[in-house]
Protein backbone atom coordinates (compact mmCIF):
# COMPACT_ATOMS: atom_id res chain seq x y z
CA UNK A 1 0.00 0.00 0.00
CA UNK A 2 1.39 3.23 -0.76
CA UNK A 3 0.83 6.18 1.14
CA UNK A 4 1.84 10.08 1.32
CA UNK A 5 1.95 12.77 4.14
CA UNK A 6 0.79 15.88 3.98
CA UNK A 7 2.02 19.19 5.15
CA UNK A 8 -1.36 20.56 6.24
CA UNK A 9 -4.31 18.36 7.81
CA UNK A 10 -6.38 16.97 5.22
CA UNK A 11 -7.39 14.43 2.98
CA UNK A 12 -5.09 14.54 -0.10
CA UNK A 13 -4.96 11.80 -3.25
CA UNK A 14 -1.79 12.23 -4.75
CA UNK A 15 -1.34 10.30 -8.40
CA UNK A 16 1.69 7.91 -8.25
CA UNK A 17 0.62 4.77 -10.55
CA UNK A 18 -2.30 4.98 -8.09
CA UNK A 19 -3.93 7.14 -6.27
CA UNK A 20 -3.17 7.72 -2.54
CA UNK A 21 -4.92 8.50 0.57
CA UNK A 22 -3.22 10.09 3.37
CA UNK A 23 -4.46 11.96 6.57
CA UNK A 24 -1.83 14.26 8.20
CA UNK A 25 -1.61 15.46 11.66
CA UNK A 26 -0.59 17.85 14.26
CA UNK A 27 -0.19 17.75 17.76
CA UNK A 28 -3.14 19.88 17.87
CA UNK A 29 -5.63 18.98 15.43
CA UNK A 30 -7.96 16.85 17.47
CA UNK A 31 -8.40 19.57 20.17
CA UNK A 32 -8.84 22.24 17.72
CA UNK A 33 -11.44 19.55 14.88
CA UNK A 34 -8.62 20.78 12.36
CA UNK A 35 -8.34 17.50 10.28
CA UNK A 36 -10.40 18.44 7.41
CA UNK A 37 -13.13 15.81 5.73
CA UNK A 38 -13.07 13.75 9.11
CA UNK A 39 -14.57 13.49 12.45
CA UNK A 40 -15.39 16.61 14.51
CA UNK A 41 -13.78 16.38 18.04
CA UNK A 42 -17.77 16.07 19.18
CA UNK A 43 -18.41 12.94 16.65
CA UNK A 44 -21.26 14.86 14.78
CA UNK A 45 -21.02 15.33 10.41
CA UNK A 46 -20.43 18.71 9.77
CA UNK A 47 -17.76 18.40 7.60
CA UNK A 48 -17.81 20.71 4.64
CA UNK A 49 -16.35 17.74 2.67
CA UNK A 50 -18.89 15.69 3.49
CA UNK A 51 -19.41 13.23 0.70
CA UNK A 52 -22.03 10.42 -0.67
CA UNK A 53 -21.72 7.07 -1.48
CA UNK A 54 -25.47 6.76 -3.52
CA UNK A 55 -24.45 5.68 -7.38
CA UNK A 56 -21.08 7.05 -7.76
CA UNK A 57 -17.53 4.77 -7.85
CA UNK A 58 -15.92 4.69 -4.50
CA UNK A 59 -12.46 5.34 -3.54
CA UNK A 60 -10.34 4.59 -0.53
CA UNK A 61 -10.67 8.03 0.54
CA UNK A 62 -14.19 8.00 0.11
CA UNK A 63 -14.98 4.84 2.13
CA UNK A 64 -12.35 6.32 5.11
CA UNK A 65 -13.96 9.66 5.24
CA UNK A 66 -17.54 8.25 5.06
CA UNK A 67 -16.45 6.03 7.73
CA UNK A 68 -14.93 8.62 10.21
CA UNK A 69 -18.17 10.84 9.42
CA UNK A 70 -20.72 8.40 10.24
CA UNK A 71 -19.37 5.42 12.48
CA UNK A 72 -21.13 5.28 16.12
CA UNK A 73 -17.62 4.33 17.94
CA UNK A 74 -15.99 7.18 17.00
CA UNK A 75 -19.29 9.91 17.95
CA UNK A 76 -19.00 8.36 21.30
CA UNK A 77 -15.38 8.87 21.95
CA UNK A 78 -16.32 12.73 20.96
CA UNK A 79 -19.10 12.50 23.91
CA UNK A 80 -16.43 10.84 26.57
CA UNK A 81 -13.94 14.18 25.35
CA UNK A 82 -17.24 16.65 26.53
CA UNK A 83 -17.23 14.93 29.10
CA UNK A 84 -13.90 14.59 30.35
CA UNK A 85 -13.65 18.45 29.90
CA UNK A 86 -16.22 18.93 32.55
CA UNK A 87 -14.01 16.40 35.03
CA UNK A 88 -11.28 18.77 34.71
CA UNK A 89 -13.56 22.20 34.96
CA UNK A 90 -15.15 20.59 38.39
CA UNK A 91 -11.45 19.62 39.32
CA UNK A 92 -10.40 23.01 39.45
CA UNK A 93 -13.30 24.66 41.45
CA UNK A 94 -12.95 26.03 44.94
CA UNK A 95 -15.23 24.28 47.44
CA UNK A 96 -17.95 26.59 48.42
CA UNK A 97 -18.36 28.03 51.76
CA UNK A 98 -20.89 26.65 54.14
CA UNK A 99 -23.70 28.78 55.89
CA UNK A 100 -24.76 27.89 59.69
CA UNK A 101 -28.20 29.30 61.87
CA UNK A 102 -28.06 27.77 65.27
CA UNK A 103 -30.78 29.28 67.19
CA UNK A 104 -30.84 27.75 71.21
CA UNK A 105 -34.04 28.33 73.22
CA UNK A 106 -36.49 29.08 70.73
CA UNK A 107 -39.15 31.87 72.00
CA UNK A 108 -37.22 32.76 75.19
CA UNK A 109 -36.99 36.56 73.99
CA UNK A 110 -38.15 39.14 76.68
CA UNK A 111 -36.68 41.73 77.97
CA UNK A 112 -35.49 41.73 81.57
CA UNK A 113 -37.42 44.08 83.85
CA UNK A 114 -36.13 45.57 87.43
CA UNK A 115 -32.90 45.16 88.83
CA UNK A 116 -31.11 43.04 86.29
CA UNK A 117 -28.95 41.45 88.96
CA UNK A 118 -31.83 39.97 90.85
CA UNK A 119 -31.87 36.05 91.13
CA UNK A 120 -35.13 36.19 88.59
CA UNK A 121 -33.27 38.61 85.86
CA UNK A 122 -30.12 36.08 86.43
CA UNK A 123 -32.22 33.32 85.53
CA UNK A 124 -33.89 34.56 82.74
CA UNK A 125 -30.55 35.84 81.11
CA UNK A 126 -29.17 31.76 81.73
CA UNK A 127 -32.11 30.97 79.15
CA UNK A 128 -32.66 33.38 76.94
CA UNK A 129 -32.38 32.87 73.04
CA UNK A 130 -29.21 32.61 71.57
CA UNK A 131 -29.01 32.89 67.85
CA UNK A 132 -25.48 31.96 65.99
CA UNK A 133 -25.02 33.00 62.74
CA UNK A 134 -21.76 31.19 61.22
CA UNK A 135 -19.81 30.99 58.21
CA UNK A 136 -17.25 28.27 57.27
CA UNK A 137 -14.73 27.95 54.61
CA UNK A 138 -12.79 24.50 53.79
CA UNK A 139 -8.96 25.69 52.41
CA UNK A 140 -7.09 22.78 50.95
CA UNK A 141 -3.54 22.39 52.06
CA UNK A 142 -0.79 20.22 50.08
CA UNK A 143 -1.78 21.07 46.43
CA UNK A 144 -4.67 18.85 46.39
CA UNK A 145 -6.32 21.15 43.92
CA UNK A 146 -3.64 21.51 41.68
CA UNK A 147 -3.18 17.78 41.92
CA UNK A 148 -6.60 17.29 40.84
CA UNK A 149 -6.59 19.24 38.22
CA UNK A 150 -3.26 17.80 36.45
CA UNK A 151 -4.84 14.06 37.06
CA UNK A 152 -7.97 15.09 35.27
CA UNK A 153 -6.10 16.56 32.42
CA UNK A 154 -4.12 13.72 32.28
CA UNK A 155 -7.31 11.90 32.02
CA UNK A 156 -8.54 13.62 29.20
CA UNK A 157 -5.16 13.68 27.25
CA UNK A 158 -5.87 9.76 28.06
CA UNK A 159 -8.99 9.94 26.23
CA UNK A 160 -7.88 11.67 23.27
CA UNK A 161 -5.42 8.74 22.85
CA UNK A 162 -7.92 6.04 23.03
CA UNK A 163 -9.91 8.42 20.42
CA UNK A 164 -6.38 8.50 17.94
CA UNK A 165 -5.98 4.82 18.54
CA UNK A 166 -9.01 3.82 17.53
CA UNK A 167 -9.18 5.77 14.75
CA UNK A 168 -6.13 4.26 12.82
CA UNK A 169 -7.69 0.89 13.89
CA UNK A 170 -10.19 2.00 12.48
CA UNK A 171 -9.28 3.22 9.04
CA UNK A 172 -6.67 0.24 8.94
CA UNK A 173 -10.22 -2.09 8.97
CA UNK A 174 -11.61 0.06 5.71
CA UNK A 175 -8.73 -0.42 4.26
CA UNK A 176 -8.68 -4.52 5.20
CA UNK A 177 -12.53 -4.20 3.14
CA UNK A 178 -11.55 -2.29 0.56
CA UNK A 179 -9.07 -4.20 -0.41
CA UNK A 180 -11.78 -7.08 -0.31
CA UNK A 181 -14.07 -5.12 -2.78
CA UNK A 182 -11.18 -4.94 -4.85
CA UNK A 183 -10.12 -8.29 -4.73
CA UNK A 184 -13.75 -9.53 -5.38
CA UNK A 185 -14.20 -7.14 -8.10
CA UNK A 186 -11.43 -8.83 -9.57
CA UNK A 187 -12.00 -12.17 -8.53
CA UNK A 188 -15.50 -11.74 -10.31
CA UNK A 189 -13.66 -10.21 -14.23
CA UNK A 190 -11.91 -13.39 -13.85
CA UNK A 191 -14.59 -15.81 -13.44
CA UNK A 192 -16.20 -13.68 -16.06
CA UNK A 193 -13.24 -14.61 -18.17
CA UNK A 194 -13.41 -17.78 -17.42
CA UNK A 195 -16.39 -18.44 -18.61
CA UNK A 196 -15.88 -16.75 -21.80
CA UNK A 197 -12.23 -18.80 -22.20
CA UNK A 198 -14.42 -22.32 -21.41
CA UNK A 199 -17.21 -21.00 -24.02
CA UNK A 200 -14.58 -20.79 -27.18
CA UNK A 201 -13.43 -24.54 -25.46
CA UNK A 202 -17.55 -25.22 -26.08
CA UNK A 203 -17.39 -23.63 -29.63
CA UNK A 204 -14.34 -25.17 -30.29
CA UNK A 205 -15.38 -29.26 -29.51
CA UNK A 206 -18.65 -28.49 -31.04
CA UNK A 207 -17.18 -27.83 -34.22
CA UNK A 208 -14.89 -30.92 -34.16
CA UNK A 209 -17.69 -33.20 -32.81
CA UNK A 210 -19.55 -31.66 -35.93
CA UNK A 211 -16.70 -32.49 -38.12
CA UNK A 212 -16.87 -36.35 -36.73
CA UNK A 213 -12.89 -35.78 -35.63
CA UNK A 214 -13.69 -36.42 -32.25
CA UNK A 215 -16.18 -38.62 -30.37
CA UNK A 216 -19.55 -36.47 -28.68
CA UNK A 217 -18.02 -37.41 -25.45
CA UNK A 218 -15.89 -34.30 -25.44
CA UNK A 219 -18.37 -32.22 -26.25
CA UNK A 220 -20.47 -33.74 -22.85
CA UNK A 221 -16.96 -33.18 -21.13
CA UNK A 222 -16.80 -29.42 -22.32
CA UNK A 223 -20.12 -28.72 -21.10
CA UNK A 224 -19.39 -29.97 -18.10
CA UNK A 225 -16.10 -28.06 -17.47
CA UNK A 226 -18.34 -24.89 -18.93
CA UNK A 227 -21.13 -24.95 -16.04
CA UNK A 228 -17.96 -25.58 -13.54
CA UNK A 229 -17.03 -22.14 -14.43
CA UNK A 230 -20.66 -20.80 -14.24
CA UNK A 231 -21.18 -21.71 -10.47
CA UNK A 232 -17.52 -20.28 -10.10
CA UNK A 233 -19.14 -17.08 -11.51
CA UNK A 234 -21.85 -17.38 -8.66
CA UNK A 235 -19.49 -17.81 -6.24
CA UNK A 236 -17.24 -14.87 -7.28
CA UNK A 237 -20.63 -12.51 -7.25
CA UNK A 238 -21.97 -13.45 -3.79
CA UNK A 239 -18.36 -13.26 -2.16
CA UNK A 240 -18.00 -9.29 -4.00
CA UNK A 241 -22.14 -8.57 -2.61
CA UNK A 242 -20.99 -9.22 0.88
CA UNK A 243 -17.98 -7.82 0.84
CA UNK A 244 -19.38 -4.49 -0.33
CA UNK A 245 -22.05 -5.22 2.37
CA UNK A 246 -19.21 -5.55 5.01
CA UNK A 247 -17.74 -1.99 3.77
CA UNK A 248 -20.95 -0.28 3.54
CA UNK A 249 -21.71 -1.30 6.91
CA UNK A 250 -18.73 -0.15 8.53
CA UNK A 251 -20.45 3.68 7.98
CA UNK A 252 -23.72 2.44 9.06
CA UNK A 253 -25.07 1.38 5.51
CA UNK A 254 -26.80 -1.95 5.55
CA UNK A 255 -27.38 -1.04 1.88
CA UNK A 256 -24.31 -0.53 -0.52
CA UNK A 257 -24.98 2.34 -2.63
CA UNK A 258 -22.04 2.73 -4.39
CA UNK A 259 -21.14 1.70 -8.32
CA UNK A 260 -18.24 0.15 -7.72
CA UNK A 261 -14.93 0.16 -5.55
CA UNK A 262 -11.53 2.09 -7.86
CA UNK A 263 -8.17 0.70 -6.85
CA UNK A 264 -5.31 -0.87 -8.06
CA UNK A 265 -4.75 -4.43 -6.16
CA UNK A 266 -1.29 -4.19 -7.78
CA UNK A 267 0.27 -1.05 -6.19
CA UNK A 268 3.37 -1.70 -3.90
CA UNK A 269 5.23 0.21 -1.46
CA UNK A 270 9.52 0.05 -0.58
CA UNK A 271 9.83 -1.81 2.32
CA UNK A 272 12.61 -0.15 5.31
CA UNK A 273 14.38 -1.83 7.29
CA UNK A 274 12.83 -3.29 10.32
CA UNK A 275 14.62 -1.33 13.12
CA UNK A 276 13.13 1.93 11.18
CA UNK A 277 9.68 0.67 11.63
CA UNK A 278 9.76 -0.65 14.96
CA UNK A 279 10.91 2.71 16.19
CA UNK A 280 7.69 4.17 14.35
CA UNK A 281 5.64 1.68 16.02
CA UNK A 282 6.55 2.87 19.61
CA UNK A 283 5.78 6.29 18.59
CA UNK A 284 2.16 5.51 17.29
CA UNK A 285 -1.06 5.72 19.36
CA UNK A 286 -0.88 3.01 20.91
CA UNK A 287 2.57 3.08 23.01
CA UNK A 288 1.79 7.21 23.32
CA UNK A 289 -1.49 6.18 24.87
CA UNK A 290 0.51 3.71 27.34
CA UNK A 291 3.47 6.24 28.13
CA UNK A 292 0.08 8.82 28.30
CA UNK A 293 -1.37 5.95 30.87
CA UNK A 294 2.30 6.20 32.70
CA UNK A 295 1.37 9.44 33.50
CA UNK A 296 -1.93 9.79 34.58
CA UNK A 297 -1.44 6.83 37.24
CA UNK A 298 1.69 9.15 38.62
CA UNK A 299 -1.02 11.78 38.77
CA UNK A 300 -3.57 9.98 40.32
CA UNK A 301 -0.51 8.98 42.96
CA UNK A 302 0.34 12.57 43.65
CA UNK A 303 -3.36 13.31 44.43
CA UNK A 304 -3.19 10.47 47.09
CA UNK A 305 -0.39 11.61 48.67
CA UNK A 306 -1.91 15.25 48.97
CA UNK A 307 -4.79 13.79 51.00
CA UNK A 308 -2.32 13.16 53.70
CA UNK A 309 -1.83 16.74 54.68
CA UNK A 310 -5.14 17.40 56.24
CA UNK A 311 -7.23 20.56 55.37
CA UNK A 312 -8.34 23.57 57.10
CA UNK A 313 -11.59 25.16 57.96
CA UNK A 314 -11.97 28.43 59.01
CA UNK A 315 -15.12 29.12 60.88
CA UNK A 316 -16.61 33.36 61.79
CA UNK A 317 -19.62 34.71 62.52
CA UNK A 318 -21.51 36.39 65.32
CA UNK A 319 -23.89 35.68 68.20
CA UNK A 320 -26.78 37.69 69.17
CA UNK A 321 -28.37 37.51 72.85
CA UNK A 322 -32.14 38.04 72.56
CA UNK A 323 -32.73 39.87 76.00
CA UNK A 324 -29.57 42.05 76.50
CA UNK A 325 -29.56 43.07 72.44
CA UNK A 326 -26.13 42.72 72.23
CA UNK A 327 -23.70 40.79 69.67
CA UNK A 328 -20.95 38.99 70.20
CA UNK A 329 -18.20 38.08 67.39
CA UNK A 330 -16.99 34.14 67.13
CA UNK A 331 -14.58 32.47 65.53
CA UNK A 332 -12.65 28.91 64.62
CA UNK A 333 -10.72 27.19 63.01
CA UNK A 334 -11.00 23.00 62.74
CA UNK A 335 -7.92 21.27 61.89
CA UNK A 336 -8.04 17.03 61.57
CA UNK A 337 -5.65 15.58 63.38
CA UNK A 338 -4.13 12.37 61.59
CA UNK A 339 -3.11 10.31 64.06
CA UNK A 340 -5.04 7.24 62.49
CA UNK A 341 -5.60 7.94 59.05
CA UNK A 342 -3.18 9.39 56.86
CA UNK A 343 -4.27 7.90 53.22
CA UNK A 344 -2.04 5.04 53.40
CA UNK A 345 -3.69 2.29 52.00
CA UNK A 346 -5.02 4.51 49.13
CA UNK A 347 -1.31 5.75 48.57
CA UNK A 348 -0.35 2.15 48.68
CA UNK A 349 -2.81 0.87 45.99
CA UNK A 350 -2.16 4.38 43.62
CA UNK A 351 1.84 3.69 43.77
CA UNK A 352 0.64 -0.64 42.47
CA UNK A 353 -1.55 0.78 39.99
CA UNK A 354 1.74 2.95 38.74
CA UNK A 355 3.79 0.17 38.79
CA UNK A 356 1.40 -2.09 36.76
CA UNK A 357 0.93 0.76 34.26
CA UNK A 358 4.91 0.44 33.98
CA UNK A 359 4.52 -3.50 33.23
CA UNK A 360 1.50 -2.91 31.09
CA UNK A 361 3.79 -0.42 28.88
CA UNK A 362 6.58 -3.13 28.55
CA UNK A 363 4.26 -5.59 27.62
CA UNK A 364 2.60 -3.59 25.21
CA UNK A 365 5.92 -2.32 23.62
CA UNK A 366 6.89 -6.33 22.88
CA UNK A 367 3.55 -7.14 21.79
CA UNK A 368 4.32 -4.65 19.24
CA UNK A 369 7.56 -6.03 17.91
CA UNK A 370 6.03 -9.21 17.97
CA UNK A 371 3.56 -8.18 15.58
CA UNK A 372 4.99 -5.88 13.48
CA UNK A 373 7.90 -8.76 13.28
CA UNK A 374 4.84 -11.29 12.06
CA UNK A 375 4.08 -8.69 9.57
CA UNK A 376 7.03 -7.76 8.47
CA UNK A 377 8.67 -11.19 7.25
CA UNK A 378 4.72 -12.20 6.26
CA UNK A 379 5.28 -9.27 3.40
CA UNK A 380 8.32 -9.92 2.43
CA UNK A 381 7.33 -13.05 1.37
CA UNK A 382 3.84 -12.17 0.06
CA UNK A 383 6.07 -9.64 -1.97
CA UNK A 384 8.07 -12.77 -3.29
CA UNK A 385 4.87 -14.49 -3.97
CA UNK A 386 3.44 -12.21 -6.32
CA UNK A 387 6.66 -11.33 -8.11
CA UNK A 388 7.05 -15.05 -9.19
CA UNK A 389 3.35 -15.53 -9.92
CA UNK A 390 3.14 -12.43 -11.84
CA UNK A 391 6.63 -12.35 -13.96
CA UNK A 392 6.96 -16.09 -14.22
CA UNK A 393 3.80 -18.38 -13.63
CA UNK A 394 0.77 -16.26 -15.04
CA UNK A 395 2.63 -15.59 -18.41
CA UNK A 396 3.65 -19.16 -18.69
CA UNK A 397 -0.05 -20.45 -17.89
CA UNK A 398 -1.67 -18.29 -20.09
CA UNK A 399 0.73 -19.09 -23.31
CA UNK A 400 0.23 -22.99 -22.51
CA UNK A 401 -3.38 -22.02 -22.86
CA UNK A 402 -3.36 -20.40 -25.76
CA UNK A 403 -1.19 -22.52 -27.54
CA UNK A 404 -2.92 -25.77 -26.08
CA UNK A 405 -6.27 -24.63 -27.58
CA UNK A 406 -5.14 -23.38 -30.96
CA UNK A 407 -3.15 -27.09 -31.22
CA UNK A 408 -6.55 -28.45 -30.38
CA UNK A 409 -8.35 -26.80 -33.39
CA UNK A 410 -5.78 -28.13 -35.49
CA UNK A 411 -5.81 -31.76 -34.29
CA UNK A 412 -2.48 -32.00 -32.54
CA UNK A 413 -3.58 -31.97 -28.65
CA UNK A 414 -6.79 -33.80 -26.97
CA UNK A 415 -9.23 -32.33 -25.32
CA UNK A 416 -7.73 -33.50 -21.95
CA UNK A 417 -4.56 -31.58 -22.16
CA UNK A 418 -7.31 -28.26 -23.53
CA UNK A 419 -8.95 -28.54 -19.72
CA UNK A 420 -5.90 -28.91 -18.03
CA UNK A 421 -4.47 -25.81 -19.33
CA UNK A 422 -7.52 -23.72 -18.73
CA UNK A 423 -8.00 -25.01 -15.54
CA UNK A 424 -4.52 -24.15 -14.86
CA UNK A 425 -4.40 -21.04 -15.74
CA UNK A 426 -8.03 -19.95 -13.85
CA UNK A 427 -6.42 -21.09 -10.83
CA UNK A 428 -3.23 -19.37 -11.05
CA UNK A 429 -4.95 -16.13 -11.83
CA UNK A 430 -7.26 -16.55 -8.52
CA UNK A 431 -4.03 -17.55 -6.96
CA UNK A 432 -2.49 -14.18 -7.89
CA UNK A 433 -5.43 -12.53 -6.67
CA UNK A 434 -5.57 -13.98 -3.02
CA UNK A 435 -1.67 -13.25 -2.97
CA UNK A 436 -2.40 -9.45 -4.14
CA UNK A 437 -5.09 -8.97 -1.38
CA UNK A 438 -3.04 -10.81 1.13
CA UNK A 439 -0.10 -8.37 0.28
CA UNK A 440 -1.93 -4.98 0.86
CA UNK A 441 -3.31 -6.56 4.06
CA UNK A 442 -0.24 -7.00 5.36
CA UNK A 443 0.76 -3.44 4.02
CA UNK A 444 -2.56 -2.40 5.90
CA UNK A 445 -1.47 -4.40 9.14
CA UNK A 446 2.25 -2.21 9.06
CA UNK A 447 1.05 0.62 8.51
CA UNK A 448 -1.48 0.29 11.72
CA UNK A 449 1.02 -0.54 13.77
CA UNK A 450 3.42 2.24 12.59
CA UNK A 451 0.31 4.88 12.56
CA UNK A 452 2.17 6.47 9.58
CA UNK A 453 2.49 5.88 5.55
CA UNK A 454 5.48 3.32 4.66
CA UNK A 455 6.38 5.28 2.27
CA UNK A 456 6.77 8.53 3.62
CA UNK A 457 8.59 6.37 6.57
CA UNK A 458 11.26 4.61 3.73
CA UNK A 459 11.72 8.56 2.50
CA UNK A 460 12.00 10.03 5.85
CA UNK A 461 9.04 12.08 5.19
CA UNK A 462 7.44 11.83 8.69
CA UNK A 463 9.42 14.03 11.43
CA UNK A 464 10.12 12.32 15.18
CA UNK A 465 8.39 15.17 16.40
CA UNK A 466 5.09 14.66 14.54
CA UNK A 467 4.97 11.63 15.16
CA UNK A 468 4.96 11.98 19.23
CA UNK A 469 2.01 14.40 19.21
CA UNK A 470 -1.54 13.97 20.32
CA UNK A 471 -2.60 13.20 16.78
CA UNK A 472 -1.27 10.44 14.91
CA UNK A 473 -1.87 10.10 11.29
CA UNK A 474 -2.68 7.24 9.10
CA UNK A 475 -2.65 6.52 5.55
CA UNK A 476 -3.94 4.15 3.59
CA UNK A 477 -3.48 3.91 -0.57
CA UNK A 478 -6.53 4.27 -2.72
CA UNK A 479 -5.72 3.71 -6.92
CA UNK A 480 -7.76 4.53 -9.85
Amino acid sequence: MKFTVLPTVCWQLVPAGSFILALSFTSAAFAQNTFSGALPADGSDRSPLSVTEEKNDLTLRDAARLTLQRNPELASFGKEMRALEGATLQAGLLPNPELMVNVENIGNIQPLTNDVNSPESVAKEVVQQLTTIRISQLIELGGKRAARVTAASLNQQLAAQDFEARRVELIARVANVFTEVLAGQERLRLAEESRELAQRVVSAVAKRVQAGKVPPIEETRAGVAFSTTRIELEQAQRDLVGARKRLALLWGNATPQFNKALGNLESSVALPDFETLAERALASPVALRAIKNIEQRKALLEVEQTLRIPNLTVNAGVVHHAQLGGNTPIAAVVVPLPFFNRNQGNIQQAHQRVDKAIDEQAALELRLKTELTQAYEALSAAQRETGILREEILPAARSAFEVTNKGYELGKFGFLEVLDAQRTLFQNQILYVRALANYQRLVNEIERLIAAPIDSVAEGKLSPSASTGNNANTASRSGM
